[in-house]
C-alpha cells in the first residue's frame, strides 16, 4: 500500500487494529495509518476492488500498477477477486516491511481461508525486481524503487494510487508524476485513489484523465476514480 519512510528507528511502524478487526500500521513520523482506522479490509475492498477492479470490462489479461506495496493487502484482495484469466501485478515500494510486521497482519485469517496465509507470505517473500508466479494466473513484480524513478513501456489497465496523502507526501502527487502515470495507462484504463482533493482532481484532468468523485469507504465521504482519455 503506502510508500513510507524506512521501517526502523523513529520511523518504525506500530501495529494497530482497525474498526473492522483487521490490522493496520501507524507511522508516527507522518502521523498516518497505512490503511484507514475505520477498517483496513473494507477500505481496500471499496477503493480498489469494488470501484476499480470490478469496473473493468471483461478481459483475458490485465496489467495492474500499485503505488506503494506496503502491507500487501491490495495485492492479496486482487488475487482473491481477480476477474481475468491472467493478471500481471506490478507494485512499487521504496521501504519494504520486514517479516516482523508482515507475519502479524491478520488479513488471510479474517478473509476466511487458511490457505491464504501461504499465498500472503509468498507475496511478501517473493524476490524483488523480477516477475514471480504466485499462483495460476497471478504474476507479481515488486519494484524496489522510488515511484519518481519508475517507468515502464507497459500500458496498465488499472492504477491503485495508494501513496500517503498529498499533505504528507506532496512530492508523490505532482503534475509531473501524474503525467508519467498517464503515459503508462491504457486508453480507458482506470485510476482509483482515496484522495478527493480539488488539486488532485485538477492535476489528473490536466494529465489526460476524466475524473469522477464518487462515495468513499466508511469514514471517507468521497474518493476519486479517473479514466484515461
Amino acid at each position: 500500500m503506502k510508500e513510507a519512510n524506512s521501517a526502523s528507528g523513529a520511523n518504525k511502524p506500530e501495529l494497530r487494529i482497525s474498526e473492522d478487526g483487521s490490522t493496520t500500521l501507524y507511522l508516527a513520523s507522518l502521523d498516518e495509518h497505512y490503511h484507514s482506522y475505520h477498517g483496513a479490509i473494507q477500505e481496500s475492498m471499496h477503493l480498489f476492488i469494488k470501484e476499480g477492479l470490478a469496473k473493468l470490462p471483461p478481459s483475458e489479461s490485465l496489467n495492474i500498477l500499485e503505488i506503494g506495496f506496503g502491507t500487501g493487502l491490495n495485492a492479496l484482495l486482487t488475487l482473491i477477486h481477480k476477474p481475468a484469466s491472467t493478471i500481471h501485478y506490478h507494485s512499487l515500494e521504496k521501504f519494504p516491511l520486514g517479516n516482523e510486521f508482515t507475519r502479524q497482519l491478520n488479513y488471510p485469517e479474517l478473509l476466511g481461508d487458511e490457505g491464504l496465509r501461504l499465498l500472503f507470505n509468498h507475496l511478501h517473500d517473493s524476490e524483488w525486481n523480477r516477475e514471480v508466479k504466485i499462483n495460476e494466473g497471478f504474476y507479481l513484480s515488486k519494484h524496489l524503487c522510488d515511484f519518481r524513478d519508475f517507468s515502464s513501456e507497459l500500458k496498465f489497465d488499472l492504477i491503485y494510487f495508494d501513496a500517503f496523502g498529498p499533505d504528507k507526501q506532496p512530492e508523490l502527487w505532482s503534475a509531473q508524476l501524474f503525467g508519467n502515470i498517464a503515459s503508462m495507462t491504457a486508453k480507458g484504463g482506470l485510476l482509483t485513489s482515496y484522495s478527493a482533493k480539488g488539486t488532485v482532481r485538477r492535476t489528473l484532468e490536466a494529465a489526460g484523465f476524466k475524473v469522477e468523485r464518487i462515495p468513499g469507504p466508511p469514514g471517507k465521504r468521497q474518493m476519486i476514480r479517473a479514466t484515461r482519455q
